[in-house]
């Protein structure tokens, strides 16, 4: 290559963005063959370090997250912050997803293998909370990540990621575990996906982001966009319902992708929840009202940016009318779903209403209204009849239904038991290939060890072996075993050639490591 092509990339972006990307993914591979070594105290002592790191700080960065971005609420972000650090501590602290298993029966022992490297695409909706997150559940899991956050929120999320690594190193983790990007590009983020040193993409953000990660030759977990319809039919607990939806739209300004998008009420009971909404915090728009909302937030369309993350009262306010103190939602109701924009994703506290003849028309427009948009993300119903919700779940397209809950918190997993996650996989009718929460049990693979089920074949005892202490007994050391079993036997010495060999290894990788990197800064600043 010529000198001038990548002195022109290092005019335009900084440094070369391939040879930043190789940099930092060389430095993970080193971490990561570090942390594969490690036995399950250790990893424990630096998750909790980091865990509580993370819960230390999450009023501050909640903070510095709404000042940065200008989205959400600052006390709903201390929630997320606590539930994706010492939350996701008490949810999986007693996993173990480091340790060997054997199944005797089945005559098969289970190896635990870490994806390696993670690189992390987070967002600027969420941005610290999903930092902590996936942070977090690369150090559960024994692997390397790279942080590459939201241009719109890299200061946040950049000192967060710090602030869990530094715990993490002090409690014993590899130097260079947790890293993150600074200076966010779209070549620099494509060199870090592409390259064959990233193990997995984690794409939490936007469809285009999403799309490119699946599309960047590295095995990728991504999510779809959400656009959640919430049924509440007429045996609903109507004030409980109302309550619970409003508080979820609320939330962080429905920052949250699983918030409630359309509310679908069947007749009989639609003005009964309308007040019952009214009583629990929304503000009910009334046509002239629905119609200023609606022009001023789909100028052409399409969603407009300035809403999202904003409060009730000053997107009203840009559309033309106020509300009264109190009131956290808009509620529009329409009435031609097929026509009308208000059917879309918000992430804004205003929430589209539409009455239907009864629950089955409820569930097939849920489903016509999911293929326009959220296709494969999340829905909700609001019932006690056992057969509309089986119905519900078994026709709308959506891979996880939330019941008699808020949609933000009980699709995400923080007010049910599904996994707790800011991950949402939308499976295959959403072209994800993650069809539920992500959890830490993604990000670690399994080689199973599985022997001749023929009854003569014996299986081994392997209790008290462990991946990270195992290896080949040596030829002296197997004829010490044997000679000592013999009367008069002596026992011989180890052979050491292994760990000669493996220090030869070793060397030859830190050789080829600084070459690596000589190049690197060699080509970024002269070709």
């Amino acid at each position: 290559m010529s000198a001038q092509p990548a002195q022109a990339r290092a005019t335009a972006w900084g440094p070369d963005p391939a040879a930043q990307a190789r940099t930092l993914l060389e430095r993970a591979r080193w971490a990561a063959d570090e942390f594969a070594s490690f036995d399950r105290a250790r990893v424990d002592r630096i998750v909790r370090a980091a865990a509580q790191a993370g819960h230390d700080n999450a009023a501050r960065y909640a903070e510095w997250a709404v000042q940065e971005t200008g989205f959400g609420v600052v006390v709903d972000k201390i929630t997320k912050n606590e539930a994706c650090s010492l939350g996701l501590l008490a949810r999986y602290g007693d996993e173990d997803h480091v340790s060997a298993r054997h199944d005797a029966d089945a005559k098969i022992l289970e190896v635990p293998r870490p994806a390696g490297v993670v690189v992390a695409l987070t967002p600027s909706t969420n941005p610290v909370s999903t930092v902590y997150f996936k942070v977090m559940l690369a150090l559960m899991t024994r692997n390397a990540i790279v942080i590459s956050p939201h241009p719109a929120a890299k200061a946040a999320s950049a000192d967060a990621a710090r602030t869990l690594h530094a715990a993490a190193v002090a409690a014993g983790a590899p130097a260079d575990v947790v890293q993150v990007v600074d200076e966010p590009t779209i070549p620099l983020v494509d060199a870090l996906i592409t390259d064959p040193g990233c193990s997995i993409v984690l794409a939490t953000g936007g469809t285009p982001m999403v799309r490119a990660a699946y599309g960047s030759g590295n095995p990728a977990l991504g999510v779809g966009p959400g656009n959640v319809p919430v049924l509440v039919d007429a045996t609903a607990d109507l004030v409980a319902a109302a309550q619970r939806i409003v508080a979820s739209k609320a939330f962080d300004n429905s920052l949250l992708c699983t918030n409630e998008s359309v509310l679908l009420a069947e007749d009989s009971i639609a003005a009964d929840l309308l007040r019952a909404l009214d009583k629990a915090g929304a503000h009910v728009c009334d046509p002239v009202e629905r119609d200023r909302l609606r022009a001023w937030l789909y100028p052409e369309g399409r969603l407009r940016t300035a809403a999202i993350g904003r409060d009730a009262a000053w997107i009203a306010e840009q559309a033309g009318f106020r509300i009264r103190p109190g009131k956290r939602v808009l509620v529009a109701p329409f009435e031609r779903p097929f026509e009308e924009p208000l059917t879309q994703e918000k992430l804004c506290p205003v929430l589209g209403f539409h009455p239907v003849s009864d629950a089955a028309h409820g569930i097939r427009l849920a489903r016509l209204l999911l293929r326009r948009g959220g296709r494969g993300h999340s829905a909700a119903i609001h019932s006690s009849d056992r057969a509309a919700i089986m119905a519900f779940g078994a026709n709308v397209e959506a891979m996880r239904i939330s019941v008699n809950v808020g949609a933000s918190l009980g699709s995400s997993g923080f007010e049910t038991n599904l996994a707790p996650t800011m991950t949402i996989g939308t499976g295959f009718v959403g072209r994800s290939s993650l069809g539920e929460n992500l959890e830490p049990r993604h990000l670690v693979q399994y080689t199973r060890v599985a022997y001749n089920r023929d009854a003569d074949v014996a299986f081994d005892d392997f209790t008290g072996l462990q991946p990270w202490t195992a290896r080949p007994t040596s030829p002296a050391a197997r004829t010490a075993t044997h000679d000592t079993a013999r009367p008069g036997g002596a026992a011989q010495t180890p052979d050491s050639r292994v760990g000669r060999q493996e220090l030869d290894l070793l060397r030859e990788e830190i050789r080829r490591l600084v070459r690596t990197e000589l190049q690197s800064v060699l080509g970024a600043h002269h070709g």
